[in-house]
């Protein structure tokens, strides 16, 4: 994915010199000179860098960081500041500027520091997607029946299940393979973990406790059914029929 880099800076000259040297970044880059439509812009669109200079015309660029800081707390963002302006400085820092440069600066440096709160960036972006996938794989919604493994809850038609740990985690290994048909052998393997001839009646008490807990008629399961001479599996269809 393409990075996106707004550059605000009123001083077309290093506004052109920053564009120049960030193109071999291979980033997407914008520059908006006044302060006012860059925080439109920073506020309307994804950005993964703002590069603010202090002084500009209409807002300063203190002032939009510390609303841009506001609104979007996990946004980059590069101050530009006078060279003899320690007060700039420590304000940007202080309002949430996450890196700063001083004028006149170095073309190098400022593609290091470009470089550096990228990697940050995605880092951020990688890890929110991997726990946004941890939370997707760690809950299971199906018809009327949601399963969150990791608080190990299970509600069925807005109520919750009063389950085993094992029935719990029998329940959460067939709604994990719907339709798929498991021996008694198989799930006394996988849910119990052991495979021991002469304890397939474990997995049998257990599913009938379980069918006791979510079918409607525990003698007629739609939910968890029987397949004659192979074993169990989990119908999602039957959830619905509850």
């Amino acid at each position: 994915m393409t990075n996106r880099i707004l550059i605000v800076e009123d001083d077309l000259d290093i506004a052109d010199l920053i564009r120049v040297n960030l193109a071999e970044l291979g980033a997407e880059l914008r520059h908006c000179a006044d302060g006012e439509k860059a925080l439109n812009i920073a506020r309307s669109e994804t950005w993964d860098l703002l590069i603010l200079d202090v002084m500009l015309p209409s807002l300063s660029g203190l002032d939009i960081c510390r609303i841009i800081r506001q609104e979007k707390p996990a946004q980059a963002i590069l101050m530009l500041t006078s060279k003899d302006s320690e007060t700039d400085r420590v304000l940007g820092l202080e309002l949430g500027a996450d890196d700063y440069m001083s004028k006149p600066f170095s073309v190098r440096e400022l593609q290091a520091r470009v470089r550096a709160q990228l990697r940050k960036v995605s880092l951020v972006q990688q890890l929110a997607e991997q726990s946004t996938q941890q939370a997707e794989e760690n809950k299971l919604i199906t018809g009327q029946l949601s399963i969150d493994h990791k608080s190990r809850q299970a509600c069925l038609n807005q109520h919750f299940l009063d389950l085993t740990a094992t029935e719990f985690d029998l329940l959460w290994y067939l709604a994990k393979h719907p339709n798929q048909v498991f021996s008694r052998a198989q799930l006394l393997e996988s849910v119990w973990g052991y495979s021991h001839n002469g304890y397939e009646h474990t997995v049998n008490s257990h599913i009938n406790r379980l069918r006791a807990k979510i079918e409607q008629d525990a003698a007629s399961p739609t939910i968890v059914q029987t397949v004659w001479g192979v074993g169990y599996k989990f119908n999602p269809e039957g959830v619905g029929l509850t």
